[in-house]
């Protein structure tokens, strides 16, 4: 019976093996070095879970990890000593610590050159660290105390798509083309719940996704998206907008499928692009909709058909405002595509 639970045991350890890319010696070797604070799951063996164990500093991380996880922890140093084989990681989490920039030692992200995700939210930097890894795709640093973004920090991270660094304390001076440089190929970036006062400068042209709720910007200046000709989902709820300061063709874009503008002093509804799809004007100043007014094409034009002329609004948020249903018959003829509206 005992022989038997140990060939139960090692076949429990071998079987995870002969699915992975992973020799089963350097198997071994990785389950051997997994550091005593943490986990390396036989089912995962390239992987180190080192959460939540209360650590206030990082242990030695075998060579072989390539996704390590190091959130909610006490950890106030990013050690270069402590990562020094970790040269092979893909994956970095460390949200909610106690990292300052002070704390990243000199040269240990640059040292990790095939590291693709990035986390460190929740922690104590006050500016983006520097140097970075070329093979960043995500970078997440929101709920920290940012207030700067030292030129030239992008330059070189060709591969970065995404760009998170809601929550913190930028200003309109932090954000800028200057700050920026580098992104070449960023899609979704991430400003939400900062301080800014005006739409951001210098946004890279590749810009698709776009978050700026919860802050307090007030006006929009006229042509600002043609910079930005890819940009499909604009988030700018809770912002002090008001009707003056959105010029009148701003938001008709072709490329924006999807515009967020609740919570904010709208008195009027903007003018939009046929191929929006999904609108949000809810808690505004709103009085009156119809569809003369929000409909992007003469309504006479619009027959029972649906065709490539009929706009693709599919839903639309109106709540919150000054407007008595029922809602006006003529922005539901122009609308044949649309599926929810609240009012």
């Amino acid at each position: 019976m005992a022989l038997l639970l140990s060939l139960l045991y090692v076949l429990c350890l071998v079987l995870p093996v002969l699915n992975q890319d992973m020799p089963y010696e350097e198997y071994m070797s990785q389950i051997e070095a997994c550091p005593r604070e943490c986990h390396c799951p036989p089912n995962f063996p390239h992987a180190v879970y080192c959460d939540n164990k209360g650590l206030k500093s990082i242990p030695k991380i075998p060579s072989s990890t390539w996704y390590l996880y190091l959130q909610n922890n006490m950890i106030e140093v990013l050690s270069a000593d402590a990562l020094r084989n970790a040269t092979q990681l893909r994956w970095l989490n460390l949200n909610r610590n106690k990292i300052t920039n002070e704390g990243v030692e000199e040269g240990v992200l640059e040292a990790m050159p095939q590291l693709e995700h990035l986390y460190i939210d929740e922690n104590l930097l006050s500016s983006v660290p520097s140097p970075l890894p070329a093979s960043l795709e995500q970078l997440r640093l929101s709920r920290n105390r940012i207030s700067k973004i030292p030129a030239g920090v992008f330059m070189g991270l060709d591969k970065l798509n995404l760009l998170d660094l809601q929550g913190n304390k930028l200003m309109d001076d932090a954000v800028t083309e200057v700050s920026l440089k580098g992104l070449s190929n960023l899609v979704q970036i991430n400003l939400a719940k900062n301080q800014l006062t005006s739409m951001p400068l210098g946004l890279p042209a590749t810009t698709t996704q776009l978050f700026l709720d919860g802050n307090s910007i007030e006006k929009i200046p006229a042509g600002y998206f043609k910079g930005l000709p890819k940009v499909a989902f604009l988030r700018l709820n809770h912002n002090k907008l008001g009707s003056s300061g959105i010029p009148k063709n701003v938001f008709n874009v072709s490329s924006i499928l999807d515009l967020q503008l609740s919570h904010n002093q709208l008195t009027e509804v903007p003018m939009i692009s046929s191929d929006l799809e999904h609108l949000y004007l809810d808690h505004n100043q709103i009085r009156n909709v119809t569809g003369s007014i929000l409909c992007p094409v003469s309504i006479d034009t619009v027959d029972d058909s649906i065709n490539e002329s009929v706009p693709r609004l599919r839903y639309l948020r109106l709540d919150g405002n000054e407007i008595k249903p029922p809602i006006s018959m003529d922005v539901i003829m122009c609308f044949r595509l649309l599926r929810s509206i609240v009012i």
